[in-house]
């Protein structure tokens, strides 16, 4: 028996939309027992009060418990659900369902895609953006890594995080026991949980020798070429999709990375294409307006629109480069790159059938 990978790409008609999953597990195209992690794009803002993202988190536990005849509380701890807000521009919302499946035969001659899926404890407001957060994080990593069977950080291609932020309420209950957050700002709030989940990616892999907790969202040489993390007010803990290639896994899927070095690398896109070869499954990317406020020497405007948040401007650029790219506008963007990537660049991974 060896472990397969499945990806499931689906388009959805809005957050509370899982109809798809559903006809694919009535057909029995998938058995939801093997669902280990859901990726998501969601047409909500992406913003502190994006509750589409909520919305659908909880429309797929429902699905999942009534399928696997258990309590939600169960699928909260068997499959990591990541929904990123914001499909601006040509984006198309939908659901990347992975799967990790046991089947019987001989595992590839080469290494495939593999899954390892890792949870932390959840964090208290006042260890948000902090040294607690960035440990936890890598810890996590390193677990769904030899869970999954992935040998080293050179074969982890894409690690996928949805992280807390913090609210008004969160902030006045760590204020009564007498406890500080990083920020009193929500949606900065946002920026230094993605920050620091980020460097516990790349602390975890050894990309740095470090993370001191000063540097999240200051110390820009500090990053990660595979981290991708997105904030989210429906949770209290980080979950973690680790994706990499492993011997001793079978199936036709691999992934490969590489990073863009500002928000119109279209190369970048193309060189991994040209690596995988076969057909494209999916597509995940980050996106950041460079905050030099210029993008080849072009000034860009994206930092100074007091009506759309940059990381909305830049959702929707990324995502022109890419589906222009690959031909395909069902794409995974997710903006607000702090850590992941260069400043004003981000990883980009595609999982392709060989």
């Amino acid at each position: 028996m060896i472990r397969r990978a499945r990806v499931l790409r689906l388009p959805t008609a809005g957050p509370q939309d899982t109809a798809p999953l559903a006809a694919a597990i009535a057909s029995g195209d998938v058995d939801p027992a093997t669902i280990v992690a859901i990726v998501g794009k969601t047409e909500g803002n992406g913003c502190v009060n994006d509750f589409t993202r909520g919305y659908a988190t909880l429309a797929l536990k429902l699905l999942l418990a009534e399928a696997l005849n258990c309590p939600r509380a169960e699928i909260e701890q068997r499959v990591a659900i990541v929904m990123s807000g914001g499909t601006e521009g040509g984006l198309s919302p939908h659901l990347l369902v992975f799967c990790r499946e046991t089947v019987s035969g001989l595992p590839a001659a080469t290494p495939r895609l593999a899954i390892g899926v890792g949870l932390t404890r959840s964090f208290k407001p006042e260890e948000i953006g902090r040294a607690a957060q960035i440990e936890e994080t890598a810890a996590a990593v390193t677990l769904a890594m030899r869970g999954a069977g992935i040998a080293g950080p050179s074969d982890v291609h894409f690690v996928q995080i949805k992280c807390p932020l913090l609210t008004k309420e969160r902030i006045e209950e760590a204020g009564r026991r007498g406890a500080s957050t990083a920020t009193e700002d929500t949606y900065h709030s946002m920026a230094l949980s993605r920050g620091a989940s980020a460097l516990g990616v790349a602390l975890a892999l050894g990309e740095i020798d470090g993370a001191p907790e000063a540097a999240v969202c200051n110390d820009w040489s500090l990053f990660s070429r595979v981290a991708s993390t997105s904030a989210g007010v429906e949770l209290l803990r980080n979950e973690i999709v680790v994706l990499g290639n492993a011997p001793g896994w079978g199936g036709d899927l691999v992934i490969g990375h590489d990073v863009m070095r500002d928000a119109i690398d279209a190369e970048a896109a193309r060189r991994v294409l040209a690596r995988l070869g076969g057909k494209t499954v999916a597509v995940l990317a980050k996106a950041e307006a460079s905050p030099t406020g210029e993008i080849r020497g072009r000034r860009h405007t994206m930092l100074d629109d007091s009506d759309i948040h940059s990381t909305r401007h830049a959702r929707a650029l990324v995502g022109g480069v890419l589906a222009g790219a690959v031909g395909d506008t069902m794409l995974y963007v997710s903006g607000g790159a702090e850590h992941q990537g260069p400043a004003g660049g981000g990883p980009i991974a595609i999982i392709g059938r060989v």
